[in-house]
């Protein structure tokens, strides 16, 4: 894919990713995310205390997989670091947006209000590796 198809495949209706992060223990952990993009970088919320908030916080590194899972089976891979915040008004932004992706935009606002509250994070995933394929069963 190129930069601008991966890109359009990452933001096309409301495909989950998949977030892999690190216990402190080194035991891998893998949970589901509703994301959004800010030129590259990923954008999402978690609790600060949920696994992988901890994980985040201590780690500061993740990859995120993203596929299409009908023929002809895209995918994208991001590595990378994380920055986190617990900026309320940033929080309640970025919750907005993702709240209008995946709930609808008449939902959207009820959602960011529900998710920039204190103890959640901002993580923005800066990529350092891509990996983005079209049509790998071709």
């Amino acid at each position: 894919m190129s930069d601008d198809e991966r890109r359009a495949f990452l933001s096309a209706g409301t495909r989950t990713g998949i977030l892999s992060t690190v216990r402190a223990d080194r035991r891998p952990h893998a949970a589901p995310v509703w994301f959004t993009l800010d030129g590259d970088d990923v954008l999402f919320t978690t609790g600060a205390d949920t696994v992988k908030g901890r994980n985040l916080r201590r780690e500061e590194r993740a990859v995120l997989a993203v596929d299409e899972s009908t023929p002809p089976f895209d995918f994208v891979t991001i590595e990378g670091s994380v920055e986190l915040s617990a900026d309320l008004d940033e929080v309640l932004h970025w919750a907005t947006v993702l709240g209008g992706r995946y709930m609808g935009q008449h939902r959207a606002a009820a959602f960011g209000a529900r998710n920039a509250v204190p103890g959640e994070l901002l993580v923005r995933l800066r990529p350092d590796k891509i990996v983005a394929l079209a049509g790998i069963a071709d």
